[in-house]
């Protein structure tokens, strides 16, 4: 006996579209920032007190949430993002780490100062090559990645010499960068929301010259320019 089997075609489903990651990677890196930075420069006396309550903000919020939005950016095909929060967010996970070693009394105090001075100069090299590919994105964007460059340039300073007054300067730059990502943060939001820019972040500072945009003969196809893709950067 025959058996006929009929063959449903498969309806493809549109795959939801992924809400932008980077509101949330910058929001988390501007918070986790601004509060360890104002323990940093004692800001109204918060230098007096232990610096646990960024423990839980390193983890789960500089770290996890903005590592996932590393993670997201990835998905989204954002070379730039993706290696931008995925690193900072391991940079946080790897600071809540260490102060909750320090605090537990897991780490020799002689140490602290110069592994310290070691942990951000590694970070200022990778933050300096990607504040000159951020010139590619827009001037808000580069904003955020020279802040923080100084930053990290006077905490390494102040950590290797051992000089708490010059910590204590690398915490304001911490609260301006902290500030400066902020901005760039809520521009992204209320971007995506409204489906079209709102609050100014500024053009690319290096845009592509003719010969970079013109295709090789050999290949006749366009070269792609990987951006931010902040659904913002036509300003």
């Amino acid at each position: 006996m025959a058996i006929e089997s009929s063959r449903v075609a498969a309806t493809p489903v549109a795959a939801s579209p992924i809400a932008d990651p980077a509101p949330l990677g910058l929001a988390a890196f501007a918070l986790t920032t601004f509060v360890l930075s104002a323990h940093n420069a004692s800001a109204f006396g918060f230098g007096t007190h232990g610096p646990t309550i960024v423990v839980g903000l390193a983890l789960f919020y500089g770290g996890l949430a903005q590592f996932m939005a590393g993670m997201w950016s990835f998905r989204r095909g954002n070379t730039f993002t993706a290696t931008a929060f995925s690193t900072y967010g391991a940079f946080w996970l790897a600071v809540g780490t260490y102060l909750a070693l320090v605090t537990f009394g897991k780490v020799a105090v002689a140490d602290i100062t110069v592994s310290l001075g070691w942990f951000f100069l590694g970070f200022l090299i990778f933050n300096t090559y990607m504040m000159f590919w951020a010139l590619r994105v827009n001037l808000a964007v580069f904003l955020v990645f020279l802040t923080l460059g100084l930053t990290e340039l006077v905490l390494m300073w102040g950590n290797f010499a051992g000089n708490m007054d010059i910590v204590h300067w690398g915490g304001w730059l911490g609260i301006i960068t902290a500030l400066v990502a902020w901005y760039t943060s809520a521009a992204d939001v209320i971007t995506g929301m409204r489906g079209r820019p709102y609050l100014p972040v500024g053009a690319p500072l290096w845009s592509e010259s003719p010969a970079m945009t013109t295709a090789p003969a050999s290949t006749n196809r366009p070269l792609r320019s990987e951006r931010w893709q902040c659904d913002s950067s036509a300003q």
